[in-house]
């Protein structure tokens, strides 16, 4: 490991900041910004989610919302957190590819940013801080509030992941499933006594049989993930809110809970069948899960008299979707797999089809760089292709409904061969390339999804799409399946794709700072989130990239409204006919996604009139 995590000590020093403190009670209402993980906007009523359905009915309903393409956890979190789109943050997904090979991550290029340990050694490589914008919890803590980052691994630290436990000031308290760990952020002392005081361990519990994934033979887990975030919810209620009370000024609370994502990715209520797919029992539990810790909050702000001047913003980081690993067209699922039903897809399918079509060698870089030999696939999906795979020409990044390519030598005439190769693939649902490789048939440049702006990582060559489509009940968005690159089966749930379902969270929004029973029909998006935040806060940001969010100044009293409008652009075709489209709302110069694809192949855009030739056909 490149160097210890320490300096991410979770300190609770308490000490005055003078008059700019002073200043701040007299005009700072406290912020609570709960995750709901991978919740489904349309999957909340009464019924299913009675506090957020109330946060949504008497505070603000935010009726068009949108996640960030693509659509996984970690680059969500980095809009939320900055405000910034991901061409700034170079978050473009949970695994990325960073150019040199990252010891804590297991010696590979390819890195799951997922992990406290993973965060510190991207941040000390690039800059100290990797997303090269400041985060609102980090601007927080400058200005004096008390700040916490309580719940899942990853997303919970990036809201201040540059703290330094070595630095005088206050510093942000960081619970998430690492606390008492070897590799996890440290607890202050204050924060140990506080705990031990309230009769909780100073470690967070394991996911127990929620962690439980199955095999192609085993069902998944049917229980939610509520020990976890028991503790997590304790953690908040009964030590942070009313230490941060006792300290009578301003406070930031981030709470990002795991469920519904976490039990919706692993539930065994649909082994390798499409339905019930993510709407089984334990889907819904989770959903159940979430909901009681955002209940357990508001009871806490409540019964500490906090709820007057706390502000409460409901974000999901995506959508979800069904998980299907069938396809017509590629070779990989003509393969025998001893992990994987017949004709299904394997893990790293994208890999190993591009190994095929580009004759290029493949190897592993979760496994040493170890060749892949016939009816083998990667050990985590991604791969290396090229004669030397420590010089490769072309990496791939699995994800999950979406996949990272790299080129590292920027090569158009494999860029070319490659967009080619994945035409004809039937799981293929729309391209986008970075712009410096120029304009490709059936492709759209990376700059008109903003993933292309002033990030310090590198920038994937090609993004691709996979297929979404609808099975099970009549409402696109709850019952999307979609085909993933992912360990996870047929049946299971993932995210990531560029379908309506993946791209429409749930957001909603609560308190002093926000309009009452107000319904906004205006778009919004994650990236709205983080600069929301900054303006209900007071803080002063200072961006190094231009792509940024916009303030939600519509659902605020006495904002102004802005006029929004509705948008598509298409990719000159492809040899096969095929397009990339993109389907987007505007307010102002911002774009908000709502899907892009090949029209017929994902959920929100519905199939071109006309003949359309079909790649593999």
């Amino acid at each position: 490991m490149r160097r210890s995590l320490a300096w991410l000590a979770a300190g609770l020093t308490v000490l005055s900041t003078g008059s700019a403190l002073a200043q701040n009670n007299a005009t700072s209402h406290n912020l609570v910004l709960f995750i709901p993980d991978g919740l489904r906007a349309l999957k909340v009523t009464p019924d299913t989610a009675p506090a957020m359905a109330a946060v949504r009915d008497k505070g603000v309903n935010f009726k068009n919302p949108h996640s960030l393409f693509p659509t996984f956890t970690m680059a969500n979190s980095s809009a939320m957190s900055t405000g910034h789109y991901l061409g700034d943050t170079g978050t473009f997904s949970n695994t990325i590819f960073t150019g040199y090979t990252s010891v804590p991550a297991g010696d590979t290029v390819v890195p799951f940013i997922e992990n406290d340990a993973v965060l510190g050694d991207i941040d000390e490589h690039f800059k100290s801080d990797y997303l090269d914008e400041e985060t609102i919890l980090k601007l927080a803590r400058a200005q004096g509030f008390s700040t916490a980052a309580i719940g899942k691994v990853g997303p919970t630290l990036l809201f201040d992941h540059t703290d330094r436990a070595d630095k005088p000031g206050l510093h942000s308290v960081v619970i998430d499933d690492a606390t008492g760990a070897k590799n996890g952020v440290p607890l202050s002392d204050e924060m140990k006594d506080a705990l031990t005081k309230a009769g909780l361990p100073l470690a967070t519990p394991s996911r127990g049989d929620n962690g439980k994934a199955g095999d192609a033979k085993t069902p998944g887990t049917t229980v939610a993930n509520t020990t976890q975030q028991g503790y997590f919810a304790d953690a908040a209620t009964k030590v942070v809110l009313p230490m941060f009370k006792a300290r009578n000024k301003p406070f930031v609370l981030v709470f990002w809970s795991r469920d519904p994502d976490g039990s919706q990715h692993n539930q065994g209520d649909s082994l390798n069948t499409l339905t019930p797919g993510i709407n089984g029992p334990t889907s819904m539990a989770s959903i159940k899960n979430a909901d009681d810790n955002l209940a357990q909050l508001r009871k806490a702000l409540d019964d500490l008299g906090l709820s007057a001047t706390t502000d409460i913003m409901i974000a999901a980081d995506h959508g979800f979707s069904t998980i299907s690993k069938e396809s017509k067209t590629s070779p990989a699922a003509k393969m025998n797999f001893d992990d994987t039903p017949r004709d299904f897809l394997p893990m790293g399918f994208l890999a190993i089809d591009l190994a095929k079509a580009l004759d290029l060698p493949l190897y592993d870089p979760n496994d040493k760089n170890a060749k892949i030999g016939d009816n083998a696939h990667p050990k985590a999906g991604n791969g290396v292709l090229g004669q030397d795979p420590t010089k490769p020409d072309l990496v791939v990044a699995t994800n999950g409904g979406s996949d990272l390519i790299y080129l590292p030598n920027k090569d158009k005439k494999l860029a070319e061969r490659t967009v080619k190769a994945l035409l004809e693939q039937d799981y293929v649902s729309g391209l986008f390339v970075d712009d410096s490789l120029g304009k490709i048939p059936g492709t759209l440049p990376l700059s008109q999804i903003g993933l292309k702006g002033a990030a310090i990582t590198p920038v994937p060559a090609i993004v691709v799409n996979f297929r979404s489509y609808v099975v099970g009940c009549n409402e696109p968005t709850n019952c999307s399946v979609e085909v993933s690159d992912t360990v996870l089966r047929q049946g299971q749930g993932m995210h990531g794709s560029f379908g309506r379902a993946d791209t429409m969270n749930f957001m909603a929004a609560i308190g002093p700072d926000f309009k009452a029973a107000y319904v906004d029909p205006l778009p919004v998006s994650n990236a709205d989130v983080g600069m929301t935040a900054a303006k209900i806060l007071g803080l002063k940001q200072k961006p190094n990239g231009r792509l940024v969010g916009r303030a939600m100044t519509e659902a605020m009293p006495n904002g102004a409204t802005p006029k929004a409008s509705s948008d598509t652009i298409k990719s000159a075709a492809a040899a096969n006919g095929l397009r990339t489209v993109l389907a987007f709302q505007r307010v102002g110069a911002q774009r908000y996604f709502d899907a892009a694809g090949f029209p017929g192949r994902t959920v929100g855009l519905e199939p071109e009139t006309g003949k359309q030739k079909t790649a593999g056909k």
